[in-house]
């Protein structure tokens, strides 16, 4: 190529050059809040019934704001307020525990009266730890029971559910929900209408493999705990790693559960509406804005919740405000291409390992909502008749992705 025409390749590469240099320069230089305003534009999803809010903790300004203060169906969002709860009323070593009781007196190696299997709320329950139970008592000398083996759930009411649940969420999407259940009420391979009784029976088999015999047939009953002496007992995990487990795996029957726990704890019941007044309380304390707010269940399934983006937003920064709140919570939180329900969501960078959050998805609503590094606190709201959940993620992705670049 002769001299000039070299010159005028080079100009022509040089301006073309240029030309994509300044039109990069201008998309990084484009607003944060209209770049995220673009991300939650979806085909399909109603922006009058999306909302948003995102807050820079550096600085406390609102970073995006889109019907923040409306109400809407939160789905597992929910969960993150039962967190909050649970960690502030419960405290994060909080177990819970499983009694057996004796109501008799014990004659030689004989029991005269009835053993008590008492349950106060552990959803972690397992076959193993009715092992444990059965080998507490055979160290007493115990070999037969002339009574029978009771199984006491009476710490919690006896509603299986929860306010606003479809009927066909009832076993599919939560065992039923009582304070005696063992591996979740999955008994010879189905999920059992009545867990008390079948995790007495269960006491039973166990205490019979190793050569305690009982007389009388396994029942549900209530016993005064006062008027028995404790012959074995059984904690659950940590609080800490409960709230772990329910918003990592986003577990529905964990998070009613805890709920009810609180009702039972700091609110003179073992109900749903009692523990949900527990939380009102505790979001109220905290700070968070109620308008728009409804708690009708712990895990979000019910279609009678109701959370605003700016609650959650607030919620979360209530939880950052307190270093025993905050470990805990910040760890229950999914990362981002790592864990839980964001095992595989945001799996490249910036996002993987940055983003830390709570999912929701049901019929009604899909959201995300958590925090970007230490820089954002988040959340996003989708609701409609029929949210397309297919279209709602990527377009939370795109949301939360642009934070964690901008982080």
């Amino acid at each position: 190529m002769s001299s000039p025409l070299r010159l005028i390749a080079y100009f022509l590469a040089t301006a073309l050059a240029l030309v994509a240099l300044g039109a990069t320069t201008a998309s990084a230089a484009r607003p944060l809040a209209k770049r995220l305003a673009a991300a939650l534009r979806v085909e399909g999803i109603d922006p009058a019934r999306t909302g948003s809010f995102v807050v820079d903790t550096e600085s406390g300004q609102v970073v995006f704001s889109r019907n923040a203060r409306r109400s809407l169906v939160p789905a597992s969002t929910e969960k993150l307020t039962v967190a909050l709860a649970a960690l502030t009323v419960l405290g994060a070593d909080y177990r819970v525990r499983t009694l057996v009781l004796g109501r008799g007196t014990q004659k030689g190696t004989a029991w005269k009266g009835h053993l008590v299997l008492k349950g106060f709320g552990d959803p972690s329950l397992h076959r193993d730890d009715l092992r444990a139970l059965a080998r507490q008592l055979a160290r007493t000398g115990i070999r037969t029971v002339s009574g029978s083996v009771i199984g006491d759930e009476s710490y919690f009411d006896a509603s299986r559910t929860a306010p606003g649940w479809r009927p066909s969420f009832y076993k599919l999407w939560s065992p039923p929900l009582s304070a005696l259940i063992v591996d979740r009420a999955v008994f010879r391979g189905s999920v059992v209408d009545e867990p008390a009784a079948a995790a007495a029976r269960a006491l039973k088999v166990e205490l019979k493999s190793l050569g305690i015999k009982v007389r009388g047939r396994a029942r549900v009953g209530r016993v005064n705990e006062r008027r028995a002496v404790i012959l074995g007992l059984v904690n659950s995990p940590s609080v800490e790693e409960l709230v772990k487990f329910m918003n990592t795996e986003s577990d529905n029957f964990v998070a009613e559960t805890l709920l009810k726990l609180l009702g039972a704890q700091a609110g003179g019941q073992g109900s749903t509406a009692a523990g949900a007044r527990v939380v009102t309380k505790v979001l109220r304390e905290a700070g968070v804005s109620l308008t728009g707010v409804r708690i009708a269940d712990g895990s979000g399934l019910s279609s009678l919740d109701r959370l605003t983006p700016r609650s959650v937003v607030e919620l979360i920064r209530a939880a950052r405000e307190n270093p025993a709140v905050w470990r805990p919570f910040r760890a229950s939180l999914a990362v981002a291409g790592r864990t839980g329900t964001l095992e595989n969501r945001l799996r490249k960078r910036p996002s993987r390992g940055t983003v830390r959050g709570k999912t929701g998805t049901t019929n009604l609503a899909s959201a995300l909502s958590g925090i970007v590094g230490e820089r954002y606190v988040f959340s996003i709201i989708m609701n409609g008749d029929a949210v397309p959940y297919w279209r709602a993620r990527p377009a939370q992705d795109r949301f939360a992705t642009i934070l964690a670049g901008a982080a």
